[in-house]
């Protein structure tokens, strides 16, 4: 079993009128198998209302399924003496830093999940400077979070889960509120945590250039996986992603449009450096 296991996983949201009556019953996820390995990134992508946040919140046992089994570390999310293992080994981070920062100097808001767990002082700072460290941060380890740009708060809210010393980070569209170069800089700090630290990542988000490196894509559409496979693999289905109601990156639709008319090039480019190699590839022919 991997850190991350779905079994059948489905939710449903309950409406009630003003009295208590069940006025109707919404399926926001229905029967997702999921398993995702120590170390992975994935990354689950799909339109607004697909279901992708509800998925992701039961991962951190924010939700409970209406059926099936959600498994972290071997832990059943509904399992309630092992609640708060579960959250400590899978962090949240959420679409508003604003909402996850509460300390008035950035090493101590890192420091408030170690020392609401009961770390030791000398290990709470050790794991500040860490945390800080690995999202680049450290040099702002004194200023207030409010003279921070966007970027430089979400990735403080990446380091604040990161000193709980996680296994796994879900990340539940981190960048919505963020400008491009604010979103450059998150996804280029959650990409070294995968990749230095192993910390496996599941990253929600409706931007296809920040799946490019994740090692498996999950595409939901009404509470259903509707297409999974590696990022080269989705991004070679252009016309099904479109029908689904997502964009993808420019170069690969510029690859896809060429492709249509006529020019021998691959499926699924994902990078501007793919597209000028294979074009020069063409040329030198």
């Amino acid at each position: 079993m991997g850190i991350i296991k779905t079994e059948k996983l489905t939710f449903e949201y309950i409406r009630r009128d003003e009295e208590g009556n069940v006025e109707g019953i919404t399926c926001a996820v229905n029967e997702v198998d999921l398993d995702v390995k120590q170390g992975e990134f994935i990354a689950i992508l799909g339109h607004n209302g697909s279901g992708k946040s509800t998925l992701a919140k039961h991962i951190n046992a924010i939700l409970y399924p209406t059926e099936g089994t959600v498994w972290v570390d071997g832990m059943d999310t509904q399992d309630e003496a092992h609640l708060w293992d579960i959250r400590r080994e899978a962090g949240m981070v959420f679409q508003n830093p604003d909402n996850q920062i509460i300390g008035q100097v950035v090493e101590e808001d890192v420091g408030f999940g170690p020392e609401n767990m009961g770390v030791p002082t000398k290990e709470i700072w050790e794991r500040v400077e860490e945390s800080l460290k690995a999202v680049g941060m450290y040099e702002y380890r004194k200023h207030s979070p409010n003279k921070l740009s966007g970027g430089q708060k979400q990735r403080v809210s990446i380091a604040g889960v990161i000193a709980m010393h996680p296994k796994c980070i879900i990340l539940d569209e981190p960048t919505a509120m963020l400008d491009p170069n604010g979103r450059k800089e998150v996804i280029r700090a959650v990409r070294a945590l995968n990749d230095v630290e192993g910390i496996t990542v599941v990253l929600i988000t409706h931007y296809m250039e920040e799946i490019v490196h994740a090692d498996m894509v999950y595409v939901m559409d009404k509470g259903q996986i509707a297409m999974e496979g590696t990022p080269r693999e989705i991004f070679s289905r252009v016309e099904e992603l479109q029908e689904l109601r997502l964009d993808v990156p420019q170069v690969t639709l510029l690859a896809h449009e060429l492709k249509q008319k006529g020019v021998d090039l691959p499926d699924g480019i994902l990078t501007i450096e793919e597209f000028v190699t294979a074009l020069t590839g063409l040329k030198g022919a």
